[in-house]
């Protein structure tokens, strides 16, 4: 009877491992800067970003000097030309920030060149995670660089599908 409990156990405990998922944790920041070709496109990113700032700050000091040279004239002048003045300087206020917005907004110069230099180096970075994953069969594998991510899953492990058919939804 001890002998059967004791097969049992361990054919359950057997069964369990087998069924148990494989995972991985890497660290994409720091595979990232051991590639050359990144420090590279970093570097170029860097240079394009330092570009851009400057062309930002020389319209910035010419701006600054235009509303020293207002406020040092203003009680000179007649209120057609403070008006022409306060509208100068608003137009060149409002070209400030759309340059800033060109170069450093939300989908801007900036956005586009890390796009363009940075996105093909992570892809790259992608695949032979998800080829590791293939060939040492792994399930999850996890990034820690910047907080827990999932950087591949096993799609039969999705249950989304299930979650919804529990809402209702089909």
């Amino acid at each position: 009877m001890k002998k059967i409990f004791l097969l049992a156990t361990c054919f359950s405990l057997l069964s369990l491992a087998g069924m148990a998922q494989r995972w991985a944790v890497i660290d994409s920041k720091y595979i990232l800067e051991k590639l050359p070709e990144y420090k590279a496109a970093q570097k170029k990113l860097d240079q394009f970003s330092e570009q851009w700032q400057q062309e930002v700050d020389q319209k910035q000091a010419a701006m600054d000097k235009m509303y020293k040279d207002y406020d040092a004239e203003q009680v000179m002048l007649s209120d057609v030309l403070k008006k022409k003045r306060e509208d100068e300087l608003y137009n060149k206020e409002k070209e400030l920030r759309d340059l800033q917005k060109k170069h450093f907004g939300f989908e801007g110069d900036l956005f586009k060149k890390r796009q363009e230099l940075i996105k093909p180096i992570q892809d790259r970075v992608y695949n032979a995670v998800q080829k590791l994953a293939v060939e040492k069969q792994y399930d999850i594998i996890l990034d820690k660089s910047e907080g827990i991510t999932v950087i591949f899953a096993d799609p039969k492990l999705d249950r989304s599908d299930d979650v919804l058919r529990n809402l209702g939804v089909k």
